[in-house]
């Protein structure tokens, strides 16, 4: 005989992970494109983001900031053939993909730089020099 511990909510976990996969991957298609999957990064007195557009020519790429919003548009083209292919998987993204994101008020969008290489597109921000976290010396006695 094996003993098992039993675990009541066992089922209902594998349920809500499969509804929050499902959700997921319905949520990836907007009515613009795909979103860009995003990761930003506090790197010293910047703001990186780096974003993931595999197969999109660096020709195909329009980066925008606006009045504090960060517009992301990019549009990966296929073959004739391969539209036509009859697919028996077919999971790699193409057509329009689309992200905003609001910036935070302590980036200089002036001094903004993109840079595409191996599918990743980067865009440093620099943070204002008045709104950089001002460090304070603190004094011992009287």
């Amino acid at each position: 005989m094996v003993l098992q511990r039993r675990d009541p909510f066992r089922d209902l976990r594998r349920i809500e992970n499969t509804m929050d996969r499902f959700w997921r991957g319905f949520g990836a298609y907007q009515a613009g494109g795909w979103a860009v999957p995003l990761d930003v990064v506090q790197d010293g007195d910047s703001i990186v983001i780096h974003g993931t557009l595999p197969g999109v020519k660096a020709e195909d790429i329009s980066v925008t900031i606006d009045d504090g919003v960060l517009e992301i548009k990019a549009e990966s083209k296929i073959d004739h053939e391969q539209q036509n292919g009859n697919y028996v998987i077919r999971e790699r993204r193409a057509g329009k993909f689309h992200r905003v994101i609001r910036l935070p008020d302590s980036v200089d969008a002036d001094k903004a730089e993109t840079r595409y290489e191996d599918g990743v597109l980067t865009v440093r921000l620099p943070k204002v020099e008045a709104r950089k976290a001002k460090v304070l010396e603190v004094k011992a006695g009287k």
